[in-house]
């Protein structure tokens, strides 16, 4: 008899490991796209965040770009990952070639002295009772290959990475996300942030219960003369080519309150990370 139920032990692990290897496999495949193919990792954004008080320098570019009051701020950061999750690369290349092309691609962030890719993410704050939505501070985007992607989250085995460098005026650069890998804003770079005391010229934010809300290589409508280069099954422009317009939204819930503190609230609070006042992986 307990050889028997030692058998049948041994089989019931077998077919529960075979069903976990398939769904894993299936998570995979599923959401590898032909082509290039953004999404946004809603598990990263979801565990980290947090609220707290932080001091806001004067001469901080995201403050500055973001039109934020220095001093000391209400805040909630949070970082946001945005995988390649389909089986080519996205190729931005040297954003000095884009500017002399004039194509509209990037544009000059006179604080920092160096190009800025325009219409990469909407960072939005939003009260999921009114519908009211609040903008973060950030401006400036750069592609890069931060993080391999994980396999079982979605996209093709990640190789080597091929995207290491914005670049800066008259500096080469080589931008991109090479397919299995993903481009990481962490919480602790410029304008990676939402202000909640209205010291950026928006309606205070009360405290409760939000959702925020990133959406990659957005959806928007060209302004004349502005460039459209590519168009989605609605019509719409988008920077960058994709499969898969559809996946390019994630979300999170966040609780906010009334006093945070500077320890503050959140899977983040304590975090003494120090802040930098670069838009991504400190480059020039």
């Amino acid at each position: 008899m307990f050889k028997i139920r030692s058998l049948f032990g041994l089989l019931a692990l077998c077919v529960a490991t075979g069903i976990v290897w398939m769904v894993f496999a299936s998570r995979g495949s599923a959401t590898i796209a032909d082509g290039p193919n953004l999404s946004v990792r809603s598990d990263v954004l979801g565990s980290q965040w947090v609220v707290r008080d932080e001091n806001i320098p004067a001469e901080a570019c995201s403050a500055i770009e973001g039109e934020v009051t220095p001093g000391l701020r209400k805040l909630v950061r949070f970082t946001v990952m945005t995988p390649n999750t389909g089986n080519q690369d996205i190729f931005v290349g040297d954003p000095n070639d884009h500017v002399a092309a004039d194509d509209g691609l990037f544009e000059l962030a006179t604080c920092h002295n160096h190009y800025h890719f325009r219409h990469y993410a909407l960072y939005e704050l939003v009260n999921p009772s009114t519908g009211q939505v609040w903008r973060a501070a950030k401006r400036g985007f750069c592609m890069l290959d931060t993080d391999p992607n994980p396999v079982p989250v979605g996209g093709v085995a990640p190789g080597p990475g091929k995207f290491r460098s914005c670049g800066a005026v008259g500096i080469p650069g080589n931008q991109g996300v090479t397919a299995g890998w993903a481009d990481t804003y962490r919480f602790t770079l410029a304008g990676q942030y939402f202000v909640l005391d209205g010291g950026d010229g928006q309606p205070i934010v009360p405290p409760g219960n939000y959702i925020i809300r990133i959406t990659v290589n957005p959806p928007f409508a060209a302004k004349k003369g502005e460039a459209c280069p590519n168009r989605d099954p609605q019509g719409l422009c988008h920077q960058l080519p994709e499969t898969d317009y559809s996946d390019n939204v994630g979300t999170a819930a966040i609780s906010i309150p009334e006093h945070p503190g500077r320890k503050g609230v959140g899977p983040l609070a304590g975090n003494n990370e120090k802040t930098v006042e670069c838009d991504h992986g400190c480059n020039p």
